[in-house]
């Protein structure tokens, strides 16, 4: 008897997947990852250039094939590949690709990794330019961490981001979301249904080594790629206000900053008379995590779940975060270590960690505990898989339910697919 055809997966990358740069990266590798233990046959495509992070999907054995923006070549790659499913990473992807997708494969199921909702994220940028424009205190930030969903979603609701984004979460027949608190959002403001949503947090195997002793740490940690805007913020934050104030009570106090692609206004910060070191990009994150004694993670504004906070957790290593950073990561455990809302009490949390032990033995508990009750792959993994073969099954009646998607499909793709055809015309007539 011969055996049955492997699943065949097509991804469709706004980037090629950097795992030690970003959290969205280490979260496409999980993805990935759990495909391959289920035998699927992988090809990752994108029209993005090679970061110099990037991993090798091909040792994995996953196909990387390029693709272009507006070009029709990848209809005649999509349809000699013959996808089953076919995974958009992040909108964009979505809007380039999606009408193609539809015409040549109609009957794959279509699924959007959000990685966090970018127009969420956006908002609250605004909302904090906002905020700092109009008062010169960088001190106290409360109203801006307590604003309810509904608030959300009254700022977000006349971007035109918000409704790209939106679009594209309602003409997919599947969406992962890596935040709770970003389903809520959707299905209680955005009126989407929830059953084109999927919960999907960051998948991680539980440490099986214990941590690093107390005593065999020092310093403060701080990490995160510096193209990502929250993380500039929090390196401006610390920078400006919060360091001065942890070095007032730890004068000999040493901070590391780690990230990708450090610019050089970020290594213009370095400072070492001060303690403020920015270090460049890290080979190993987890080993320089290990090494720290509290990881800081200052974020003002912010969207998902945060990569590095669950690295702390990993390593056994306490962290001083704001509600941001701390958002859909928690429910009602307690956080390990602290989470704060005023600069002041952000410093006195970190000074505290660094020098009480008994305290940072029960922070260092508490991330191991909520790694296990939240985070494993090995309960996540197999849940992602089973809702992508459920939806496969009953694609036709998803489809049929979800009218505002197919109008949406019939609009949106018809102006982007003439838009791209266009585009595709003229550079033809350019070269």
């Amino acid at each position: 008897m011969s055996q049955p055809r492997a699943t065949k997966v097509l991804v469709i990358g706004y980037v090629w997947p950097e795992p030690r740069s970003s959290a969205a990266g280490g979260h496409m590798m999980q993805i990935l990852e759990t495909f391959l233990e289920q035998g699927w046959d992988i090809t990752f495509s994108s029209p993005a250039g090679t970061g110099e992070h990037r991993a090798d999907l091909a040792a994995l054995g996953i196909r990387e094939v390029p693709i272009e923006l507006n070009n029709s070549s990848f209809d005649s790659f999509i349809s000699q590949l013959a996808p089953d499913v076919v995974l958009f990473d992040r909108f964009m992807m979505e809007e380039q690709f999606g009408w193609r997708v539809e015409q040549q494969c109609p009957d794959a199921l279509r699924v959007l990794e959000t990685s966090d909702l970018q127009s969420l994220r956006d908002a609250r940028h605004l909302r904090l330019k906002e905020r700092l424009k109009a008062s010169d205190d960088a001190d106290d930030f409360s109203e801006l961490f307590a604003k309810a969903l509904r608030a959300e979603f009254e700022f977000m609701a006349g971007t035109d981001l918000a409704k790209r984004e939106i679009a594209a979460i309602y003409r997919c027949d599947l969406n992962l979301m890596i935040s709770d608190v970003e389903i809520e959002l959707l299905v209680e403001q955005f009126k989407v249904p929830r059953n084109l949503l999927h919960g999907c947090p960051l998948m991680v195997d539980l440490p099986s080594a214990p941590p690093a002793a107390f005593e065999e740490r020092a310093h403060f940690l701080s990490i995160g790629n510096f193209r990502h805007a929250p993380n500039w913020d929090a390196v401006l934050w610390m920078k400006t206000t919060l360091w001065p104030l942890i070095r007032e009570q730890l004068p000999s106090a040493q901070l590391h900053i780690y990230g990708a692609y450090t610019p050089p206004k970020a290594t213009a910060l370095h400072n070492a008379a001060q303690g403020f070191h920015v270090m460049n990009w890290a080979e190993d994150a987890l080993q320089v995590m290990s090494a720290a004694r509290v990881c800081l993670a200052p974020l003002r504004f912010g969207a998902g779940i945060k990569g590095k906070l669950v690295d702390a957790m990993l390593c056994g290593t306490p962290n001083v975060t704001t509600p941001i950073g701390a958002e859909a990561m928690h429910g009602d455990e307690p956080w390990p270590g602290a989470v704060t809302r005023t600069a002041q009490a952000f410093a006195d949390n970190a000074v505290q960690l660094y020098k009480d032990k008994t305290r940072w033995l029960d922070a260092q508990a508490q991330g191991l505990q909520l790694l296990a009750s939240r985070y494993q792959r090995t309960r996540h993994g197999p849940a992602l898989i089973a809702r992508i073969n459920e939806c496969r099954l009953h694609l036709s009646s998803i489809r049929r339910d979800n009218f505002t998607g197919s109008m949406l499909r019939h609009h949106q793709h018809k102006s982007t697919q003439y838009m791209s055809q266009w585009i595709e015309a003229k550079n033809r007539l350019i070269t």
